[in-house]
């Protein structure tokens, strides 16, 4: 068998998340698997390391397939980039070990927010951020980041549903820049839960607009109580930025 490793970039605004769903193909998993399906000349599952949720974008997804056919590289990712909607790119294709699974082999990944932080819009950001009018301060929003920093039960920070499942996650950095009214927030850890970030991120606005306390965020997390963090993030702010092998 032959496994390839794709690394993949698309605007997530009109699609509804990663995962193939059964009721639509309006997801990214299932037009690159209808792509590589044509190709293959049969049905072929796409496996990709990050579930993003409908409206998140990705600079570098990372997913891969198998096939018992040798196909070069270059004849997969030109084959992709022809039939592929133009808001989803494939920039890489590399022929990888058959054991490589982009999921369970991830190490860690990094996720970037971008918030626009003007009383007026920005048109050339406004599919790509999220606009907060009344002015943050970044050392509050910096103060409650560090709280994030560890091992922790995000079970308030998420929407995930499964009780099974380990609910715990450590986050290894928070990074917050601003340039010019455009806040940039770098988010590193080894495993994400479902809409875990942009509950991090609507915290931390919280915090940047004074409504939360930095010492507030431990009891929080440790109340496990979904309700409690506040407001969720808008998704289209949100970019999966990188992910480590």
């Amino acid at each position: 068998m032959y496994n390839y490793k794709l690394t993949i970039q698309y605007d997530g605004a009109r699609y509804r998340g990663w995962q193939k769903l059964g009721d639509t193909d309006n997801t990214i998993q299932a037009k690159l698997e209808n792509v590589i399906s044509q190709m293959l000349g049969k049905e072929t599952e796409i496996i990709g390391c990050s579930r993003t949720d409908a409206g998140v974008h990705a600079l570098a997804q990372v997913a891969n397939f198998w096939t018992e056919k040798y196909i070069k590289e270059e004849d997969i990712k030109e084959y992709f980039n022809r039939y592929l909607p133009t808001d989803i790119c494939v920039v890489d294709v590399a022929l990888t070990s058959e054991n490589f699974h982009s999921r369970y082999n991830a190490k860690d990944k990094s996720y970037l927010y971008r918030i626009w932080n003007r009383s007026y819009s920005n048109p050339f950001l406004r599919k790509y951020s999220m606009h907060v009018r009344d002015r943050l301060d970044i050392t509050l929003m910096r103060t409650a980041a560090a709280r994030f920093i560890g091992s922790h039960d995000f079970t308030a920070f998420s929407n995930a549903k499964s009780k099974k499942k380990s609910m715990v996650r450590e986050i290894y950095s928070i990074n917050i820049d601003e340039t010019d009214g455009l806040i940039e927030i770098r988010i590193r850890g080894n495993g994400f839960l479902h809409n875990m970030v942009r509950w991090i991120v609507g915290a931390l606005i919280e915090a940047g607009l004074g409504r939360l306390k930095a010492d507030d965020i431990p009891a929080i997390l440790a109340s496990r109580e979904r309700g409690k963090a506040g407001s969720m993030a808008e998704a289209c702010g949100l970019f999966l930025e990188k992910i480590n092998y």
